[in-house]
């Protein structure tokens, strides 16, 4: 199953791609068991009420699916926590050596975004970089979990996200903060789809990136330095995990960061891609300042 989020900004519907016994992949809505796909829907087992219905044929087909917008596949999480420099080569890129403990760092959930929408640069950005990244989505409350059994029972799901990054904002001299260059506005593009943690083996999954069809980064969640249930895990001794909640767990090599790469500038198209969880893509446009904008 593939739980997906279809129409405009703010109104989307909660639907699911599932392939039947033909073998043809449909889309089914999912309005007659939940009205989005949250916390409350994952929480109170909406996951196995969706695979209950489908094999009782009760779900209705989404009519024109493939016209519509794709939003995030998750509605508004509460919190979109992330982890920092979790592969070795991405650290040594960075300039850092490979952390010892998970670093733990948060975007504003209002930075989430559909997998296709148009990508704004900041008006003042010169080092705009892409991060294509493994999302964990919680289904339960965790906190201080003991074992690492409860932290993977904490885990509904898993997404593709792009961790956008205004590099000047985050790194350099003392004003430099990661918050800063981590909250711009439609910097977390999360989906296609959420896939169940049952159904997908995350420890070994190939992540890529191109910007403009060429190749950024391309390695597997095999390299993540800590896997999903130690970042749950430790997560939970810090914060209040909730149902729908988002964890970004690093990026590899192959950023912008490295010196390798130009960093993004308008007209950029940016794809990601995570094995069996689907493909994004980002035009970028240059924002205006709000005067401009106002004037425009």
């Amino acid at each position: 199953m593939k739980f997906i989020r279809l129409d405009e900004p703010g109104a989307e519907h909660p639907a699911v791609l599932a392939t039947g016994k033909d073998g043809v992949e449909r889309c089914y809505r999912l309005e007659s068991l939940t009205p989005d796909i949250d916390g409350e829907f994952l929480a109170g087992g909406g996951i196995a009420r969706t695979r209950a219905a489908l094999e009782a044929g009760r779900l209705e087909e989404f009519p024109h699916a493939a016209g519509r917008r794709v939003g995030a596949p998750i509605a508004r999480p509460a919190s979109v926590v992330c982890i920092g420099m979790n592969y070795a080569l991405h650290a040594a890129e960075s300039g850092a050596e490979p952390p010892t403990v998970p670093v733990v760092f948060l975007k504003p959930s209002n930075t989430v975004v559909g997998p296709y929408d148009a990508a704004p640069i900041p008006p003042r950005s010169e080092k705009y970089d892409w991060e294509v990244e493994l999302g964990i989505v919680i289904g339960r409350s965790a906190s201080y979990l003991e074992t690492l059994d409860d932290a993977r029972a904490c885990i509904a799901g898993f997404v593709a996200a792009n961790d956008l990054s205004e590099r000047e904002y985050q790194l350099p001299g003392a004003a430099g903060q990661w918050t800063k260059g981590k909250s711009l506005p439609s910097s977390t593009p999360l989906g296609p789809w959420l896939v169940p943690a049952d159904e997908l083996d995350a420890g070994r999954l190939r992540l890529r990136s191109w910007v403009n069809g060429e190749a950024r980064q391309d390695s597997s969640t095999a390299d993540l330095i800590f896997d999903p249930a130690t970042i749950v895990h430790h997560c939970s001794q810090y914060m209040l995990l909730e149902p729908g909640d988002v964890i970004l767990t690093g990026t590899p090599e192959g950023v912008a960061l490295s010196g390798r790469f130009a960093y993004l500038t308008e007209g950029d198209v940016v794809e990601v891609e995570i094995e069996g969880l689907g493909r994004q893509r980002q035009e970028f446009f240059r924002a205006a300042p709000a005067r401009e904008a106002v004037k425009a």
